[in-house]
């Protein structure tokens, strides 16, 4: 038996990250596992609980479709969850006899051979959460006909664990429901309205009985109906997200193989206030039970008040229920920039302390709007926080998000001990009324009056810091003072009123002195990881009001650093580790 190659590991959960992206259908993953001994832990396995195939053709290679048989392992331990055993997985072919052929991805599934009804994957390994397990390659049988159908019952086994079987339907023609793309205005304004009037095709071999629009669309974007065969659910706004609203309407009728359909009355797709880069989806599927439940995925919704959402044939106008032919052509996307600007203002603090004591400070920034700021397609990080640490104090505890450079900005590998200056990025995503609030502990080495370090909100490129979205770089820097004047009895003095404008407040004493900035070498940008005292979207009003400088203030050192999708990122580095450590 061949163990998984690096290559194996990173394609098989580049699978389990596809199968729970955007829109993800919750029952790939199967059934909830049932409840487990201590000692014998229980995998799921899944997939798409049916697949229409092409009829066979007259004439030519019939047309194949994939079916994607994932693995799930509920343990959320990501460093000693994992199953480290071999395992068998069977796939009983003998339902589809006379209705499909069955092959097997050679790339992803190198080690799966069929004989007769019987097929066998060979594996090693079960990583925390959802993976691909193998990838079934079917087309319709010579012989077949419209409407033939059958199963495929997947089982697995291993010593020291159980496996909870799935069977997967496949079934000859049915509907193809292909979403067309509109054409909307990409460059707006914020109040600008345009016309959605969504249109959908069938091109399958048979009717759709109903349909099930999908509407998705980011915080800067609204649909201001509410149609009463729609049910609608709002991100929750403490969530590091896009804020993404997302509608299902189910739409009544039989929509007929080789017709087209579109809206009766268009849908208004409006810019709001705070819209700067958003993107809108917009997918039809036959409408279903299962259907629904996948793409509701666990979210709670709320069902619509208005009139009822209907569409009527576009150029002509009981169906019978199978899979779409081709579900990569269900959805569309579009991407608007909206001329809108956001005022990221950072706010420092103020505290005291005798020597050797130790003090928490309260740092980071705010997003006063009127735009939010998501990076929804690259994934970058909006922007860094960037502090210089006061003389005369070290920094005893940092947040997590925070990495350690040196003075000039450069790379640090030591981050255990203090060090002059902390990166501390914010998630992709920032949005109106929000920040970023982070809680550092210093320890005072030396009382020094007046010692000030400053922190700025600024892009995560040392070599361009400017915020291209903030009219407003004054306020973008602030400072935390430490036992200003007439703070020597260890209280906080507090700083500028909270609620204020964060461009008034001016330090006690002037900042300390940094480098030229032309002399300094190039540094990067910092680490892009999740915690710290706060997410990236919790609110930013901070904990003892803005210290913030009147006049903008130089970054200290120049370069550039290239930011890399936090998802793939992940991924990659994950696939790499597991692969090390089985191989």
């Amino acid at each position: 038996m061949t163990r998984s190659t690096p290559r194996t590991v990173l394609h098989r959960a580049a699978g389990s990250f596809a199968a729970a992206g955007l829109l993800a259908a919750a029952s790939l993953a199967g059934a909830a596992a049932p409840a487990q001994a201590a000692d014998t832990p229980v995998f799921t396995l899944g997939g798409p609980a049916e697949t229409a195939l092409h009829p066979y053709p007259e004439s030519g290679k019939p047309k194949s479709s994939t079916v994607g048989i994932t693995l799930y392992n509920p343990s959320e331990d990501e460093e000693n969850g994992g199953f480290g055993g071999d395992f068998t997985l069977t796939f009983d072919l003998s339902g589809v006899a006379g209705v499909a052929d069955v092959k097997f991805d050679g790339e992803s599934s190198p080690d799966c051979k069929v004989t007769g009804t019987k097929a066998v994957c060979e594996d090693w390994g079960i990583w925390p959460g959802l993976q691909g397990a193998a990838d079934l390659v079917v087309t319709a049988a010579d012989g077949s006909e419209n409407g033939d159908t059958g199963t495929i019952k997947v089982t697995g086994q291993a010593d020291g664990a159980t496996f909870t079987p799935f069977t997967t339907r496949l079934t000859v023609g049915g509907p193809d429901l292909v979403m067309e793309r509109l054409p909307l205005k990409s460059e707006l304004t914020p109040g600008a309205k345009q016309q959605a009037p969504i249109t959908f095709a069938n091109r399958g071999t048979r009717d759709a009985d109903g349909v099930l629009l999908t509407l998705r669309y980011s915080r800067g974007l609204d649909i201001p109906q509410r149609y009463s065969n729609c049910e609608y659910t709002v991100d929750d706004p403490d969530l590091p997200d896009f804020g993404w609203t997302t509608a299902l309407c189910s739409v009544e009728g039989a929509f007929e193989a080789g017709a087209t359909y579109t809206l009766a009355t268009p849908l208004t797709l409006e810019a709001t206030e705070r819209a700067y880069l958003d993107t809108f989806l917009y997918g039809i599927h036959e409408n279903s039970a299962a259907q629904r439940t996948a793409l509701r995925a666990g979210a709670p919704f709320e069902r619509g008040t208005g009139g009822v959402l209907k569409a009527v044939p576009a150029k002509k106008g009981a169906a019978a229920r199978s899979a779409d032919l081709d579900p990569y052509d269900n959805q569309q996307e579009a991407d608007f920039r909206t001329e809108n600007t956001a005022d990221f203002v950072a706010y420092g603090d103020q505290v005291a302390g005798t020597e050797g004591s130790f003090v928490n400070a309260d740092i980071g920034f705010r997003n006063e709007g009127p735009a939010w700021i998501g990076h929804i397609r690259s994934g970058e990080d909006v922007a860094t926080v960037d502090f210089t640490v006061p003389q005369g104090a070290s920094v005893a505890t940092k947040p997590e998000r925070c990495r350690a450079v040196t003075a000039d900005g450069q790379y640090r590998e030591d981050q255990n001990t203090p060090a002059p200056r902390y990166f501390c990025n914010t998630s992709m995503t920032v949005r109106d009324g929000a920040g970023l609030d982070l809680r550092f502990e210093l320890r005072i080495d030396k009382a020094m009056v007046g010692a000030s370090g400053a922190v700025t909100v600024r892009n995560t490129f040392l070599k361009n810091p400017k915020l291209p979205f903030d009219p407003k770089p004054a306020n973008n820097t602030a400072y935390l003072i430490l036992n200003g004047e007439g703070d020597g009895d260890g209280s906080d003095s507090g700083g500028a009123t909270e609620g204020g404008d964060g461009g008034s407040g001016e330090p006690s004493t002037p900042p300390t002195s940094a480098p030229d900035p032309a002399e300094s070498p190039s540094g990067t940008a910092g680490s892009s990881s999740s915690g710290g005292s706060s997410s990236g979207t919790a609110g930013g009003s901070g904990g003892r009001g803005g210290l913030a400088s009147t006049g903008s203030i130089a970054l200290i050192a120049s370069g550039t650093a290239a930011a890399a999708l936090a998802a793939g990122l992940v991924l990659f580095t994950a696939a790499r580790r597991r692969a090390a450590r089985h191989s």
